[in-house]
């Protein structure tokens, strides 16, 4: 909160205060750096400070705020990268008014196991008549305006239609929900206005009934993997699993039905054999939700749980975090200095993969990141597995959606930004969003 200072000039605190506030919110919130030369902005700054003579800092001086504030976060963000044991990685490509970007994200779960992450047919015919109607309506606030007396007079939410966008998940969906929801006061209006555009008929609309019955589960799965909150990439096979299951064809399915579902199952297949099985594999079982390997055939589940051993085996050393060169040895090896040369006895490690495997799995709505918390030490290195596993995002998503965001900052009025600038606008706006 900033102080009332009425009849003073601000102190030179509470203008470096004001400076670096400016430049926090211009990166946060993808302002202008020209919005320091805004003179309705500096009036308000005057009225609120109670200093009529003050001004606001230059562009210049914003921009070194910007760059002073981006330092000191990066080297935040560099320290908690070079305690994790293993990141993972998303980058994309896009391209802006007058450079080409690359975007890349970092993932990892440090060793309190808290995640981080952060910025480095059939149906044409029938779709075509919503997209139309839902354009005479999303295109005329006066259009819109009848709408919503309409839906009033029946009761109903006042809502507005949803166009759907090729690259918006789920816009189809929405489309279709809100145009089936709003069928009587859509009709009433076009007649009323006598547009000659048509709505869908009957036998249309119930198969936008059967389209919208069959992308909820679509829209479950998107939502799942791509949500605000992070996904791991052990939910994608059961997530596959799912559509592939809710997408078989039924002897009551109508031919049209039939048709969706085998195109849909054909590019989910086609998409399932461009991915990394073999990690997929391994991060679901690691997944204490989903370890009974349900999504898996029979025949796979138990390669994946040699496989698995196989890591614990061989992989337990090259996961151990960096040691100091006179640190105190490991415990295992420390163990093995008290046991006579022909003991057999087994250490905690050798039979960690069976003791987990039998174990109860946790519930679906139970924090795989928590459970293993509670678990490190009773599965001691094998726990390091998982945090490199579990550490893997789900999709590019997170990446993906710095183009948004970068996209209320590179624009035509600031098509000269730099690319060093830009990156530390964007850097620091996704920083600053998820820390809140």
């Amino acid at each position: 909160m900033l102080e009332c200072n009425r009849g003073k000039p601000v102190s030179t605190a509470l203008s470096a205060k004001l400076t670096n506030l400016l430049a926090q919110w211009i990166a946060t919130s993808c302002r202008p750096i020209s919005v320091v030369e805004d003179d309705g902005l500096e009036l308000v700054l005057q009225t609120a400070t109670g200093d009529s003579s003050y001004k606001l800092s230059a562009r210049r001086t914003i921009m070194r705020r910007i760059h002073d504030q981006h330092a000191t976060e990066k080297a935040a963000k560099d320290k908690k990268m070079s305690e994790a044991s293993c990141v993972a990685l998303t980058g994309d490509h896009w391209t802006s008014v007058n450079n080409d970007y690359l975007g890349v994200t970092v993932h990892f779960i440090d060793a309190s196991w808290e995640l981080h992450s952060f910025a480095l047919g059939g149906f044409d015919g029938a779709l075509a008549k919503c997209r139309k109607v839902v354009g005479h309506f999303k295109h005329s606030p006066a259009n819109s305006d009848e709408l919503n007396v309409q839906q009033a007079s029946l009761g109903q939410v006042q809502e507005p239609l949803v166009q759907d966008v090729s690259t918006r998940w789920n816009s189809t969906l929405e489309m279709l929900q809100r145009v089936r929801r709003n069928r009587d006061a859509l009709h009433t209006v076009l007649s009323q206005q006598k547009q000659n555009l048509a709505l869908p008929t009957n036998a249309e609309y119930e198969k936008l009934a059967k389209l919208a019955e069959l992308l909820e589960p679509c829209r479950f799965i998107t939502e799942l993997l791509g949500g605000n909150k992070y996904v791991s990439c052990s939910v994608v096979l059961p997530a596959l699993c799912h559509l592939q299951h809710v997408m078989k064809i039924s002897d009551d399915d109508p031919a049209y039905i039939a048709r969706f579902k085998a195109a849909f199952t054909k590019d989910l297949n086609q998409r399932r054999e461009k991915i990394n099985l073999e990690w997929l594999k391994v991060a679901t079982t690691l997944d204490p939700r989903f370890k009974d390997l349900k999504c898996l055939p029979r025949a796979e589940r138990e390669l994946v749980w040699a496989k698995l051993s196989e890591l614990v085996k061989g992989e337990e050393t090259a996961l151990q975090p960096l040691r100091e060169e006179n640190s105190e040895p490991p415990k295992k090896k420390t163990a093995l200095l008290l046991m006579d040369s022909d003991s057999d006895s087994e250490t905690p490690e050798d039979n960690a993969v069976e003791r987990y495997k039998v174990e109860h799995s946790a519930s679906l709505d139970q924090c795989p990141l928590k459970w293993w918390s509670e678990h490190t030490a009773v599965y001691g290195k094998m726990s390091l597995i998982a945090r490199k596993y579990l550490g893997t995002p789900a999709t590019t998503v997170p990446c993906e959606r710095l183009f948004s965001l970068a996209g209320h900052i590179v624009q035509k009025r600031r098509a000269s930004l730099s690319p060093e600038n830009v990156n530390k606008l964007v850097c620091l706006s996704d920083w600053w969003k998820k820390e809140k």
